[in-house]
């Protein structure tokens, strides 16, 4: 469970590109450019190095109306808990969800949540 738990916190926070928690920094980036052939990641060394915007993260907007989906989720008693209270809509972010939560949702609430906002090949790769 703390393995998906730690899993779930990794994916989230980088499809919602929460500063300091994300795995997608500058170094990974330079790495990218010596390790695979990904030029619409790497970094525009003419930009000071200015990290240019994935398709696997979220727009302000988009990372609105997930957090607010979320905070109105409903489970039967027992099922989870609310989910309400992990939710921070000034930050947009997640926090103090145990390791449960984090297990239903990865298994039955991650396919929904992204659906629509990430591109087909990245929510396919989210959902197998």
């Amino acid at each position: 469970m703390y393995i998906e738990k730690n899993m779930f916190d990794n994916i989230f926070n980088t499809v919602m590109d929460i500063k300091e928690k994300t795995k997608d920094n500058m170094n990974a980036r330079k790495d990218l450019k010596i390790i695979c052939n990904h030029p619409e990641l790497e970094l525009d060394e003419r930009r000071s190095n200015v990290m240019p915007k994935t398709v696997y993260t979220l727009g302000k907007e988009q990372k609105r109306r997930v957090c607010e989906w979320i905070r109105d989720l409903k489970f039967p008693d027992g099922y989870a808990s609310n989910l309400a209270r992990c939710v921070d809509m000034m930050e947009l972010r997640m926090h103090g969800m145990k390791s449960h939560n984090c297990h239903v949702f990865m298994q039955k609430l991650v396919s929904i949540a992204f659906r629509e906002m990430l591109s087909e090949h990245v929510w396919r790769a989210l959902t197998e």
